[in-house]
């Protein structure tokens, strides 16, 4: 059978129906750009390639347990695989790069970053989950002032006058928020990185 017009989802459901070739197929299509994002972030190609190795090792033991269900998201599912190897990787050698948690909380940096390659909107979109889902952990008053700050782009002025505190107390919630951020980041030993 003729692959070579065929979409993702159409392959991995041949792969997962027993053609070990629609696989082949998967990796030849995608395997340059899942190698050039892993070595964007290791630079050394050996490590580039075990790392690549063990995404598709990854990839061929969930498709054949049966739990990928992801369809018509193949490549976004294996570049998060691979992105989670690299962390790992990273993580296992001390190496891991820590946020620059400077006063104004650089990880707002990378959600508004509007150059993203395909790889990099893939990694923001899982950043900027996480970054919700730790916002979501801070106390209401916090949370309403980092939101209108960072995503609403309002200033103190505008948040005080929202939110009928004094432009000190919305200040003060918003270091507040930022310093339990990080205290959560810490904590669960959240890495984000781009």
């Amino acid at each position: 059978m003729q692959y070579d017009n065929v979409q993702d989802a159409v392959l991995v459901s041949s792969y997962i129906k027993g053609d070990e070739s629609a696989l082949e197929i998967l990796i030849n299509r995608h395997k340059q750009k899942i190698y050039s994002f892993i070595f964007s972030k290791v630079y050394d190609r050996d490590v580039a390639e075990d790392i690549f190795q063990d995404t598709f090792i990854k990839v061929i033991r969930t498709l054949k347990r049966g739990a990928y269900n992801e369809e018509g998201k193949f490549l976004p599912w294996v570049m998060r695989i691979s992105h989670n190897l690299v962390i790992d990787y990273f993580r296992k050698n001390n190496r891991m790069p820590k946020f620059d948690n400077t006063e104004e909380f650089n990880i707002f940096s990378v959600l508004s970053d509007k150059s993203l390659n395909a790889e990099s909107t893939i990694i923001k979109k899982q950043v900027e989950n996480d970054v919700r889902r730790l916002v979501d952990e801070l106390p209401d008053d916090q949370k309403q002032v980092l939101l209108m700050r960072i995503y609403d782009d309002l200033s103190f002025k505008e948040i005080s006058d929202k939110t009928g505190v004094s432009i000190n107390t919305a200040l003060g919630r918003m270091r507040y928020a930022l310093i339990n951020l990080r205290k959560i980041i810490d904590k669960h030993n959240i890495i984000l990185t781009n």
